[in-house]
């Protein structure tokens, strides 16, 4: 039971179900109220006349009471006041009961019955015949039709409600996943359309921020290029006794802040982009040679696979991974490209300690170091781009350790049958 449409409606239900279950119950034990007890009283004295005295023999008291069987057709039974039958007429009907001074019900075997005292103090019960309805079950019909009623028009009311908290929902699903353009229709004048008009103001002022940021970092990323460009001219023009170490670290400071501000652009440029900026065959195993040639302890295999997608990007994927192997590995490095199902895979190895099991997401993430982790260098977005790179062309990246590998990086990437039959060949 965990959608509230079904809640609000067995709660409507439920409380249908109560009154009808109340007002029976009122009716059948609450006490009798001053006008029902005139009205058996007198009826008491109608019958009253209609019978022969309290003395008179049964036979006259008998004809009596199967005279009014014949015109009221009710089932009848004469009792004195000590609640002994007199006479009958009809089906039997149950003796009369209670401490009432007028009558009241009389219950028994088969349908209830009316017990009227009569002025002498003797009882006459009558029944409806069994082809009737009990007072009863009116009510209960009765009620269950209004019940039945209500049920039926307050499901659409229900429904409406919670589909719009439904919609809302999606909302909020689709700005957690991403979609800074979500927004809810607003419905109605009531509290959830003022929580939708909320939702919304919030969403817009996410996008904003959000714009912000971004506009900031990109242009904050391009601001140090100048200074970075000045460090790096006015180390090319140290004079040549200048101290060979110093200048050494100078340009290892400035190729690491050099290669940041570009992995910073990047990410930040793959977050504003709504799609690829080119969109052409690549040939992935080709792509991953010209970028294994550039490090000696790489190895390279598989066969050729056709992808659609950046090739810039693509290429700078394959060597974030080689790069990360590089500094965070043992060689060799081995590169394999194989075809699988429906798409291609990339798969990085080298023989270096690994990443623990429980950090083997995180490492994914901008920034982030190992556990334990000292003397690394390198901005720490390299893992972080290959993982946009790949879902940016619709593919995924993972920390995948083998028994052989336990530093392994797998990527796949979605080939389309016609570009796969282009990697061998087949139109």
């Amino acid at each position: 039971m965990k959608r509230l449409s079904h809640q609000l409606y067995l709660t409507i239900i439920a409380s249908l179900l109560l009154v009808v279950f109340v007002a029976c119950a009122l009716w059948r034990f609450a006490p009798s109220l001053t006008p029902v007890d005139q009205a058996f009283e007198m009826t008491g004295e109608l019958l009253a006349a209609q019978l022969p005295p309290a003395g008179a023999s049964a036979a006259a008291q008998q004809q009596a009471i199967d005279g009014l069987y014949q015109r009221l057709r009710l089932d009848l039974a004469l009792f004195d006041s000590e609640r002994r039958p007199l006479a009958a007429a009809g089906q039997p009907v149950p003796p009369p009961r209670g401490r009432s001074e007028t009558g009241g019900w009389a219950y028994g075997h088969g349908s209830p019955g009316w017990a009227i005292r009569l002025p002498d103090d003797r009882w006459i019960v009558a029944r409806p015949p069994p082809r009737q309805h009990w007072p009863l079950l009116n009510l209960i019909g009765f009620l269950g039709g209004i019940a039945l009623a209500v049920a039926i028009c307050a499901y659409p009311v229900v429904r409406r409600l919670t589909g719009r908290l439904e919609r809302l929902q999606a909302g909020v699903e689709s700005l957690g996943a991403g979609d800074l353009s979500a927004r809810v229709k607003v419905e109605g004048k009531d509290e959830i359309a003022s929580l939708a008009e909320s939702f919304n103001r919030a969403a817009a002022r996410i996008r904003e921020l959000v714009g912000a940021h971004k506009t900031l970092l990109a242009n904050a990323s391009h601001d140090l290029r100048t200074p970075l460009a000045r460090i790096r001219m006015a180390v090319e023009l140290m004079k040549e006794n200048a101290d060979p170490k110093r200048k050494a670290e100078l340009e290892q400071d400035v190729a690491e802040l050099d290669a940041l501000i570009d992995e910073i652009l990047l990410a930040s440029r793959l977050d504003a982009l709504k799609g690829l900026e080119a969109d052409e065959d690549v040939d992935l195993l080709a792509l991953a040679a010209e970028e294994c040639a550039r490090y000696e302890s790489a190895e390279l295999d598989g066969e050729p696979v056709a992808a659609r997608g950046d090739p810039r990007l693509l290429r700078r994927m394959i060597r974030n991974l080689l790069e990360n192997a590089k500094r965070h590995g043992a060689p060799p490095i081995k590169v394999r490209v194989s075809r699988i199902e429906g798409g291609a895979e990339i798969t990085v190895g080298d023989r270096g300690p690994g990443v623990p099991e429980a950090e083997c997401e995180r490492v994914f993430d901008p920034f982030y170091r190992l556990t334990g982790a000292q003397g690394i260098t390198g901005a720490g977005l390299g893992l972080a781009l290959v993982r946009q790179i790949a879902r940016q062309h619709g593919g995924e990246a993972r920390c995948a350790p083998q028994s052989e590998q336990r530093s392994c990086f797998v990527v796949v990437l979605p080939v389309r049958s016609w570009a796969a039959g282009m990697a061998t060949g087949v139109r």
